[in-house]
């Protein structure tokens, strides 16, 4: 096994679930064109750079869109949530959180839908791509929604957490509910506390400066302050080293993907190693 390559643990993961075609000329063999997109995207590096040890570039590409198109990537991360939620495997003490990714000028261009629809947004930096996140309470991605750069945290709160849904080995709903959400400053909002409050789920997410002078100003009408325990809350650093993880690879540390498919796809087979 070469560096940034699949383990013997990882491939015994990813194989019963990759799809399989019965028909045509036989092709290259899943692990090396699995091992060519993980070195790809673990280097950063273009597509027809990648060593010719994994094969075509052109085979990789077209097997990582058609996987990507056909969310083969999505359903083997929603089946490693499954196995691990059955083996009591899965902390339900949730942490949510966002991080900007910078797009490469190779992000923009693509020829369909716009920077709004390819997740890109215009700030001072230029263009960039934010990742919001929710993860367990090791560390490991439950769920993960791509928008611009330049859109707000607080507005993609129940995007994200009605992403979450970890199926059931046998019969039964998918979990969709925590036992605890943690959040930063970023998720304080009337709104978002009584979202919680209606579908009983408790959560640790501390006030702005600006709520709590208000609050102040008003005396006895501005209410109480919202719960707060401290020492739950030094658990949320767990998202925070999600995202470094994450982020050791160069190819989702800066985005090169035009498409928003093509880069979610990438960050959601990273999530599911990080898994294995």
């Amino acid at each position: 096994m070469r560096r940034h390559e699949l383990s013997d643990a990882e491939w015994q993961l990813l194989e019963p679930l990759l799809p399989r075609s019965a028909k045509g000329r036989p092709r290259l063999d899943d692990r090396t064109v699995l091992n060519g997109i993980l070195w790809k995207y673990r280097t950063g590096v273009a597509w027809r750079d990648v060593p010719p040890r994994y094969g075509s570039w052109a085979t990789l590409h077209t097997r990582f869109r058609r996987w990507a198109g056909d969310g083969t990537f999505d359903r083997i991360l929603r089946a490693a949530q499954a196995k691990a939620d059955a083996a009591g495997d899965i902390d339900w003490l949730v942490s949510v959180d966002s991080t900007i990714v910078r797009a490469h000028q190779h992000a923009a261009g693509a020829r369909k839908g716009g920077l709004r629809n390819q997740a890109l947004g215009r700030s001072r930096g230029g263009l960039t791509s934010k990742l919001h996140l929710a993860v367990d309470g090791r560390g490991r991605p439950l769920a993960l929604v791509l928008t611009g750069g330049n859109t707000n945290d607080c507005t993609q709160f129940t995007t994200v957490k009605d992403a979450i849904r970890v199926p059931r080995i046998g019969s039964g709903r998918p979990r969709i509910r925590p036992d605890h959400v943690l959040g930063d400053k970023g998720y304080s909002s009337k709104a978002i506390r009584d979202w919680l409050r209606h579908r009983g789920i408790g959560h640790t997410i501390p006030e702005r400066a600006d709520q709590v002078a208000n609050r102040l100003r008003r005396g006895r009408i501005g209410g109480r302050p919202a719960a707060f325990d401290r020492q739950l809350y030094k658990h949320r650093n767990v998202v925070e080293r999600a995202f470094n993880r994450l982020k050791q690879w160069r190819g989702i540390a800066t985005r090169y993907d035009k498409t928003a498919e093509s880069y979610r796809a990438a960050v959601t087979l990273a999530a599911l190693l990080l898994r294995a």
